[in-house]
């Protein structure tokens, strides 16, 4: 499903870019807002109004490992059609540093998983692989997507802390 572009954004490094003044700074986990499946991730805040129903995301291996293939499998649900213009904000930190934080068009970001806008209404589901690079540096790495349409509406929020060991 879309909700993957996301995901592989998490993962894969890109290239930085200003950030939304109304953005929180602070990237935080809540135990409450678990995203279902076997994953590291978490919803920003209570999912309920979100555009898309997160159901599942299931990676492997989980947590990531450098130099192997990642297998992503999601499922969701959207409550909307997502039209061109939506934004995804994707925030990189390894430890206390910023290594990206940049603001993207969601419609050229989903490219990369050979999608396309507009995302429609409905039931959706995505499996992808991604190679991760043996090079990605080892330490703990916090990860923030955020995602919106045009008009500032929530599609979802995922934040998740991933640490790579040699």
């Amino acid at each position: 499903m879309r909700l993957t572009a996301l995901l592989l954004s998490a993962v894969c490094v890109v290239s930085v870019a200003a950030k939304p003044s109304w953005l929180p700074s602070q990237i935080t986990i809540n135990e409450e807002y678990k995203v279902p499946g076997d994953n590291p991730l978490y919803f920003c805040q209570d999912p309920a109004d979100d555009i898309l129903k997160i159901e599942k995301v299931d990676l492997d291996p989980n947590p990531p490992e450098a130099g192997k293939t990642l297998t992503i499998k999601a499922s969701g649900d959207f409550k909307e059609a997502v039209e061109q213009g939506a934004k995804v904000h994707l925030q990189v930190k390894y430890g206390l540093i910023t290594l990206i934080n940049q603001e993207s068009d969601l419609c050229d970001v989903i490219d990369n998983v050979d999608l396309a806008c507009p995302l429609d209404k409905g039931e959706m589901t995505l499996t992808k692989d991604v190679s991760l690079p043996k090079e990605i540096p080892p330490g703990k790495y916090t990860v923030l997507a955020d995602v919106y349409t045009k008009d500032e509406d929530k599609i979802t929020c995922l934040t998740a802390s991933i640490a790579f060991h040699r």
